[in-house]
């Protein structure tokens, strides 16, 4: 039993500072591996998203958030009027808009936060 306990009393004081600079070193690697993974990726095809956006024409076919095929037949300044069939049209947000379907997918977390 004394042997269990000694194992896991503390170090002197040189063990703990160089203990702190290595955990120090661990979460700024932590959170590099984080940007790297996760963040930048996202924001890039959050841009690319944006670019498909501010490209959008007349006679562009597109695909809505709620899976909406259509052929966009006027864009205003933040709504687009989408035609779906003949005679058909309808009026929808600029943001919901997707260049193709797994965009669409792959952007839910922005579906969720513009409502």
């Amino acid at each position: 039993m004394l042997n269990y306990i000694l194992l896991f009393a503390p170090q002197g004081e040189g063990d703990a500072a160089g203990g702190g600079w290595s955990g120090i070193i661990m979460i700024v690697a932590l959170i590099a591996i984080f940007y790297f993974f996760m963040i930048r990726p996202q924001s890039k095809k959050q841009k690319e998203i944006k670019k498909f956006r501010d490209a959008m024409q007349k006679g562009d076919k597109v695909i809505t958030a709620g899976g909406i095929h259509g052929k966009i037949k006027e864009i205003k300044d933040s709504v687009i009027v989408l035609q779906v069939d003949d005679n058909v049209k309808i009026t929808i947000d600029k943001a919901m808009v997707y260049p193709s379907a797994g965009d669409a997918i792959e952007s839910g977390a922005d579906i969720k936060n513009a409502n």
